[in-house]
C-alpha cells in the first residue's frame, strides 16, 4: 500500500497505490487506504478549519484480476 499526500491550497488530496500478486482485487484496500487517511487528516485540521470536509472516495483505475483493465473516465 501507498499513501501519497498532495496539498494544494486549501484542498488536500489523498491518492492510495495497492499492488498484490492475488487474483482478486484490492480496490477495496485502497479506498479503506485513502478514507483512513482523509479522516486522519480532517482530525488534525478540524479544530482550526470548522469547514473541513471529506469530498469524494472513488475508484480511478484498477488493473488485473478477473475483470481486466478499467479506467474512470476524466470529467
Amino acid at each position: 500500500v501507498d499513501v501519497q499526500i498532495r496539498v494544494e491550497g486549501e484542498r488536500t488530496e489523498v491518492v492510495a497505490r495497492v499492488r498484490a500478486f492475488s487474483r482478486t482485487g484490492v480496490e477495496m484496500e485502497a479506498m479503506v487506504a485513502a478514507s483512513v487517511a482523509a479522516l486522519t487528516i480532517y482530525d488534525m485540521v478540524k479544530g482550526t478549519c470548522r469547514d473541513a470536509e471529506i469530498a469524494e472516495v472513488r475508484l480511478v483505475e484498477k488493473r488485473g484480476g478477473k475483470s481486466g483493465e478499467w479506467r474512470r473516465d476524466e470529467r
